[in-house]
C-alpha cells in the first residue's frame, strides 16, 4: 500500500470517527498498527482538519452567538460553553502535569469502546421515558466539561460519544439539542489541544512530508464535514443505538484479537 494511500485512510478515519461517537483516537491507534505510525505534527494536522470542518458547519451559529450578546439568551448559552471549557482546560492542565500519556496497549481502548458502547445503550433507554428538553443548564455544563477529561483520559471513550451523553442525562435529553452543546464546547478544547500539541512539536518539522501533511488536512476536513453534517440529521429523528451496537461490535472483535494474540 504506498503511503499517499496510507494518508488518504489515515484523514478518512479522523473525519469519520472525530464528531461521530466511536472514538477518534481508538480508530486512529488501531489504523497505524496495519498502516505505520505517523508523527506527532501529522496526527496534529489532520484533527485540525475536522475542527475546521466543524467550525465551517457551525459558522452561522458562532456569528450569532459572539455579535449578538445583547441577548440574554446568547450570553448565558456562551456562559456555560466558557464554563464547560473551564473545566476540561483545568482537568487536562493537571493530568498533563502528572505525566499521563496515551496507552501503548490496545487492551484499555478495546475495553472502553466496548464499555462504552453497552452504556450507550443504557443511557438511551433511560432517556426514552424522560420528557424532551432543550434547555441547557449548569447542570448540564459542569457534566460536559468533566466528561470531556474521562474522553481525553480514556481513549476509546469518545469526547463526542462521553460530551452528548453527559448532557442527555443531566437533563438536556432533546438529541439535537445535546449534539449541537457538545460540539460547540469542543471547538474551544480541541483547538487549545491541538495547540498544545503543535507546541510540543517545535523543532520536529525539518523532516516532516509537508505534501502528506496537507493532503491528510484537507481529506479530514472533508470527511468530517460530510459525517458531522450526516449526523446532524440523522440525530434529528434517530437514537444513538446503532452506534452503541458498532461499538459493542468492534470492542469485542478486539479483545478476541488480544485474548488471541492477534494484537496487543
Amino acid at each position: 500500500m504506498t503511503d499517499t494511500l496510507n494518508t488518504v485512510i489515515l484523514g478518512i478515519v479522523e473525519g469519520i470517527t472525530e464528531f461521530l461517537p466511536i472514538s477518534s483516537t481508538g480508530h486512529l491507534l488501531i489504523a497505524e498498527r496495519w498502516l505505520g505510525e505517523r508523527s506527532e505534527l501529522f496526527n496534529v494536522a489532520i484533527q485540525a482538519g475536522a475542527i475546521l470542518a466543524i467550525v465551517l458547519i457551525y459558522r452561522r451559529r458562532l456569528w450569532a452567538l459572539v455579535t449578538r450578546l445583547d441577548d440574554p439568551a446568547n450570553r448565558d448559552y456562551l456562559a456555560k460553553l466558557l464554563v464547560a471549557f473551564l473545566i476540561t482546560a483545568t482537568g487536562g492542565f493537571i493530568a498533563t502535569r502528572l505525566g499521563w500519556k496515551l496507552p501503548e496497549s490496545l487492551l484499555p481502548i478495546a475495553l472502553a469502546t466496548l464499555i462504552g458502547g453497552v452504556l450507550i445503550l443504557i443511557i438511551e433507554a433511560y432517556v426514552a421515558g424522560r420528557p424532551q428538553t432543550s434547555v441547557v443548564t449548569w447542570n448540564v455544563a459542569v457534566w460536559v466539561g468533566a466528561c470531556q477529561i474521562l474522553a481525553a483520559v480514556f481513549p476509546g471513550t469518545s469526547r463526542s460519544a462521553s460530551t452528548i451523553f453527559a448532557a442527555m442525562l443531566a437533563g438536556l435529553t432533546l438529541r439535537p439539542a445535546a449534539t449541537e452543546f457538545a460540539f460547540l464546547v469542543g471547538i474551544p478544547t480541541m483547538f487549545a489541544a491541538t495547540g498544545y500539541e503543535l507546541l510540543k512539536t517545535r523543532g520536529q518539522a525539518g523532516s516532516e512530508d509537508w505534501n502528506a501533511l496537507l493532503l491528510g488536512f484537507v481529506v479530514s476536513l472533508i470527511v468530517a464535514f460530510i459525517a458531522v453534517k450526516w449526523l446532524l440529521r440523522y440525530v434529528q429523528s434517530h437514537r444513538f443505538t446503532v452506534f452503541a451496537w458498532y461499538r459493542i461490535a468492534l470492542g469485542s472483535a478486539l479483545l478476541a484479537l488480544i485474548v488471541s494474540g492477534t494484537m496487543h
